[in-house]
């Protein structure tokens, strides 16, 4: 089926296919452009290459399109699982180079970080936005601070950093610190030197721990010497992973299909000799 033709004086419709499995849920999103057209968020990690095809073909079909319809693939590279990693990449490299349509990798974290913060938004924005007007003076920006994290066993997890300003347009998190597997306590401790250093008026007004944080919160506790902290259970939506393709893919930001590889992350090597002699 060949690909629509529209009216030059008509803007395309920009679809986009989007897809991560690093995490214990499948989480795909159908867009238009940055607008959300359908999602499908399954469980089981085991079984996540059981269900990928059928499902993005579900998406389709839910809203009458077909494979000749999509504009691009959108595919979350992890950190996370290593197998469910390479389920997402590999299906997305198939399907971009059979369909002819160019892909883009977005980070994992980077979607776990926006999901998690604005699902905690949602309940407590007011109250957020009042916390931020206590701790910033007119005129400053009120800074949040969102730290994502995945389990990844032995006191470890993989993490990032990133920040957003509560007043104004938020848009897409901005990333302070790369994805990395890290030590949690090891990790803290970082962000707490780091939090000492600025000056009041550039500390974040909230820290916002989210994604697999049950085993983590009571090490992540520490930072409240310095910020209000909040913390958000929250597993990965595909909305998420589709919103960060998508801003990519209409400004042409494309992968390489060849070179396009999972980011596994290793750690430290400072942090893996310290985890040896435990």
């Amino acid at each position: 089926m060949p690909r629509e033709h529209t009216d030059e004086n008509v803007k395309p419709r920009e679809r986009f296919l989007a897809l991560d499995t690093a995490t214990t849920v499948m989480a795909a999103a159908l867009m238009n452009g940055k607008e959300l057209l359908g999602e499908s968020n399954v469980y089981g990690e085991r079984n996540h290459s059981v269900h990928v095809i059928s499902e993005l073909e579900r998406l389709l079909n839910e809203d009458g399109l077909t494979r000749d319809d999509v504009d691009g693939i959108v595919v979350g590279v992890g950190p996370g699982s290593y197998t469910g990693i390479r389920i997402a990449v590999t299906a997305a490299k198939t399907l971009a180079w059979a369909w002819g349509v160019p892909v883009t990798s977005v980070s994992t974290l980077h979607a776990l970080a926006w999901g998690g913060w604005s699902r905690g938004t949602e309940s407590q924005e007011q109250e957020v936005r009042n916390e931020s007007a206590r701790n910033h003076s007119a005129g400053e920006q009120a800074t949040n601070w969102i730290v994502p994290v995945l389990d990844a066993r032995r006191g470890q997890v993989y993490t990032g950093l990133f920040a957003v300003n509560m007043d104004g347009d938020t848009g897409i998190p901005q990333r302070l610190e790369p994805d990395a597997i890290r030590l949690m306590a090891t990790w803290t401790e970082g962000l707490l030197q780091r939090l000492e250093t600025l000056p009041p008026e550039e500390r974040p007004a909230v820290i916002w721990l989210v994604g697999e944080t049950a085993v983590h919160a009571e090490t992540a506790e520490r930072l409240r010497a310095w910020s209000e902290l909040r913390i958000v259970p929250y597993e990965l939506e595909g909305r998420w992973v589709g919103r960060l393709g998508a801003d990519k893919l209409l400004r042409q930001e494309h992968d390489e299909l060849h070179t396009l590889v999972p980011n596994y992350t290793q750690l430290a090597e400072a942090e893996a000799n310290l985890l040896r002699q435990r």
